[in-house]
């Protein structure tokens, strides 16, 4: 394991946007790493993980605000309480492994631009919904985004393109959307996660889709709204996404799926204690001061809640 005091050194061009676009400052980043393990310290309710490659992703995603970074690494971790469909079980076994199999979730080797957003394809009419729940699958993206916290500097300095390609969704597939979970997931994105959507684009998305796409454009701020794209041809898709940018079964040249999903086998395998782990970590409410973070107070006991927005 690499030592939980040590920082990856970011490439040159990674290095040159952090300091430009998030306030980076490279000789003050132990101080305010420090500043957050003695705050963390101080609160009895929350049971956090302190390496400082961990705690400077929650830095880079909040601009180096250390009064949003104690917010959202606060909230990353009430989640876990809030939201148990997605993080109970949340081990790497058979399952998870079978999903991450299907193909059905991808990390693309190359960014956008050396110093440019990760690119994921996600492709849930691959996974067999007679097996497997979107929970289930959702939760396994989650896994693989605590991954990237910790090894994907791209990721947490320019965020990521979520390319989503609808083609084999089906009936079955459908049947198992859930308004309920995109808004909780909505949450966790906005309020928990330190990295930041830069796109959604829709490709191969049957007329039944648009549905789903009004319903869940509905959840979301104007801001984020405009991220999202629906592209009746793979060729508007390259005007965000360049066609090179893509793995060699879309034409591209991005790797090929196969070795996408055999490299993160492997490294969601490599995690398996990571995620035992997890376990000891999250928030106890009832030790909070002041007002319990829980489902209530975070998606309302009637599920209404405020529009969304990510900066």
């Amino acid at each position: 394991m690499p030592d939980p005091k040590s920082i990856r050194r970011l490439s040159p061009e990674l290095a040159t946007k952090a300091q430009k676009e998030l306030g980076e400052v490279p000789d003050r980043i132990e101080e305010d790493i420090e500043t957050l393990r003695t705050w963390i310290s101080k609160q009895p309710h929350l049971t956090a993980r302190q390496d400082s490659q961990f705690l400077v992703a929650f830095l880079r995603g909040c601009k180096y605000s250390l009064e949003k970074t104690k917010l959202k690494l606060d909230n990353f971790y009430a989640m876990r309480g809030a939201v148990p469909e997605l993080y109970k079980n949340r081990f790497v076994g058979e399952k998870q492994l079978g999903i991450l199999e299907t193909g059905c979730l991808l990390r693309l080797p190359q960014p956008l631009q050396p110093d440019g957003p990760r690119i994921h394809i996600s492709r849930y009419g691959l996974y067999d919904s007679k097996k497997y729940s979107i929970a289930e699958v959702v939760q396994v993206s989650t896994m693989m985004g605590e991954i990237q916290i910790r090894e994907d500097d791209n990721a947490m300095i320019s965020g990521f393109v979520e390319i989503i390609d609808m083609k084999g969704v089906g009936a079955g597939h459908i049947f198992q959307f859930d308004a309920v979970l995109v808004k909780k997931l909505a949450v966790l994105g906005d309020k928990a996660l330190p990295y930041r959507p830069k796109g959604f684009h829709f490709v191969n998305a049957p007329a039944s889709a648009e549905t789903m796409m009004s319903i869940a454009k509905s959840l979301m701020s104007e801001k984020i709204r405009k991220r999202f794209h629906i592209h009746s041809k793979l060729e508007s898709l390259y005007k965000y996404v360049p066609k090179e940018c893509l793995p060699a079964e879309y034409g591209g040249s991005n790797g090929t799926i196969q070795d996408v999903v055999t490299t993160w086998r492997e490294k969601l395998f490599s995690y398996q204690k990571f995620f035992e782990e997890e376990v000891s970590y999250g928030t106890n409410e009832k030790l909070r001061r002041g007002e319990a973070i829980n489902a209530e107070s975070l998606f309302g006991i009637d599920g209404s809640f405020r529009k969304l927005d990510i900066d």
